[in-house]
Parts: structure tokens; sequence; C-alpha cells
């Protein structure tokens, strides 16, 4: 299965992307006072089908290499940040008490998404923090 890593990897990456910037567009529906939008069924289950594909991709990725995931710190701080965003993404888009507690899980979920793209670019745990000598 090792020979289909590079495939797979590119699938995992496109959906990665996509699923970012549908949830950055989606919250700046909620944002916009549009979260009827945001919140449609063809939207919910486009972004449905993005995340599973993205997920099943990340699986198979560790499949093939199953020691990756506690022998490179990157990975399981990828795991971490990636709960930390499905929180933050529910609370900005329809969790959220208030428009304000809204906005700032919508502020932190994105840069909660930056840092996990900035921590696969690198591989290592600090992300763009390691590349600028801060970690």
């Amino acid at each position: 299965m090792i020979e289909f890593y590079p495939q797979i990897k590119s699938v995992h990456v496109a959906t990665a992307v996509a699923s970012g910037l549908l949830f950055l567009l989606r919250g700046l529906l909620v944002q916009a006072g549009q979260a009827r939008w945001a919140m449609a069924a063809p939207v919910r289950y486009l972004s449905y089908a993005i995340d599973t594909t993205l997920l099943t991709a990340a699986l198979m990725l560790l499949t093939m290499l199953p020691g990756a995931l506690f022998a490179n710190g990157w990975l399981a701080a990828k795991l971490v940040l990636l709960v930390a965003y499905v929180v933050l993404g529910s609370l900005a888009l329809k969790r959220g008490r208030s428009a304000r507690v809204r906005l700032a899980a919508y502020v932190a979920a994105l840069l909660v998404f930056g840092f996990v793209y900035s921590i696969a670019r690198t591989h290592h745990p600090a992300g763009l923090l390691w590349l600028m000598g801060a970690a």
C-alpha cells in the first residue's frame, strides 16, 4: 500500500485545504448574519464529505507509517490541535451563546487551523514558531 502514499497524501492535503476554506466561508456567513446559508443542508453535507475524506486519508497515511504517530511529536501535536479546532469550530458556527463568543471562537479556530497547517509543513510540533527560532 505504500506505493499509493503520494496519491493519498495529495488527497489529504487537498481536502485539508478544502475543509479550511469551507470553514472560512461558513464562518464569514455566520458573522454576516447569514447563518441559515452557512448551516443549510447541502453545505453541511459537503462539509461532512470533505472532512470524512480528510480523516480517511489521514488514517490511511497513519496505517502506512504506523510508528509515525508516536515517533514524531508533530503528528501528536496535530491531533491535539485538531480536537481544539473542532470544538472551536462548533462554537463558532452554532454553539456559541452570543455573537461575541462565536466571533472569538471563529478567530481562534482559524488561528488553530493555521498552526496545524504550519506544523504539517514543517514536520515540527512548534510549526512556524520553530522556523522563526522562537521554539
